[in-house]
């Protein structure tokens, strides 16, 4: 009989996925909460100071306006805020002042998010951005 060239591996122990949900929250309450606290402080302060000068405003009021919605899913809700709360924090990768390049890190965060969320992003989400827009951006002239 031949032997073999290694030891058998031991089988492999992954509590976490055989956990029930409940074990294992998602999302953390905590980190939850504290993002949506840093959110309703900063992120219409932060949309108005930003308008014309970042592409993403529209999909980011969507995508607030969704998070704050009680129909949206937890997961969702949270995801969301979480990008919300990047674009708001003053700690950043890429600092905001640079010109050029300042929220192109910001912009990453909160698309992947609006693309993972698109399915609960919906069309009063989007009309009340357009709405706040019209309502916040200085009259043409």
């Amino acid at each position: 009989m031949a032997t073999p060239l290694a030891k058998p591996a031991p089988r492999p122990d992954f509590p976490a996925m055989n956990a029930p949900p409940e074990a294992t929250p998602f999302p953390n309450p905590v980190r939850l909460e504290a993002d949506e606290r840093h959110v309703h402080a900063g992120f219409l302060n932060k949309a108005r100071r930003t308008l014309g000068r970042i592409p993403f405003t529209e999909d980011a009021l969507a995508a607030y306006f969704c998070a704050i919605d009680p129909a949206t899913p937890l997961s969702a809700r949270a995801t969301l805020f979480g990008a919300l709360a990047y674009f708001v924090l003053p700690i950043d990768i890429v600092p905001d002042f640079i010109l050029g390049v300042g929220y192109a890190d910001d912009a990453a965060v909160i698309l992947t998010a609006i693309k993972t969320a698109q399915a609960h992003i919906a069309e009063p989400h989007r009309n009340r951005a357009r709405a706040w827009l019209r309502k916040e951006r200085p009259p043409a002239g």
